[in-house]
């Protein structure tokens, strides 16, 4: 049996501007679900100092890692919040719960890796216009915008 190799990677220079560009965070939809046919979502997860983060929250169909780039981001492991610097890695398997936010007063980056390739640019990109719009959502209706994500708060 004979293989070949086919011509099918993806190159993204870093000059590719950033998907999301808000007023405390700058997101980089480096690898999609899409792209990898579903088999990872990777994002580049640069915030401002004092950001915040999301609150403790959980995913049930995918898991989530975070690997610090730059900076020192505050990851919630679900029991204790561990203060991550430069090189630090945490992995959250599908129910586990965490958070992470940018508490100090530096900027700090992080890539956030999906897997299997959960559609989370929508989540990221649907949350932004919420922002961007002023809308408000009402309890049940954040709770229905949460679990149409697979993203459940606690």
């Amino acid at each position: 049996m004979t293989f070949t190799g086919e011509i099918n990677a993806t190159y993204r220079p870093v000059a590719t501007p950033p998907e999301l560009d808000g007023p405390r965070t700058r997101t980089r939809f480096l690898a999609t679900g899409d792209l990898t046919d579903g088999h990872f979502g990777l994002f580049q997860w640069d915030m401002v100092p004092e950001a915040g983060g999301p609150a403790a929250h959980y995913h049930k169909t995918f898991s989530e890692s975070f690997y610090v780039l730059d900076g020192t981001v505050s990851l919630f492991d679900g029991a204790n919040w561990v203060t991550a610097v430069r090189g630090d890695y945490l992995y959250v398997p599908p129910n586990g719960i965490h958070a992470f936010r940018n508490e100090s007063d530096e900027p700090a980056s992080m890539l956030i890796l999906f897997a299997p390739g959960a559609p989370r640019e929508k989540y990221f990109t649907e949350l932004a216009e919420i922002v961007r719009t002023g809308r408000q959502l009402g309890d049940e209706e954040y709770t229905e915008f949460l679990a149409e994500h697979d993203q459940y708060m606690v």
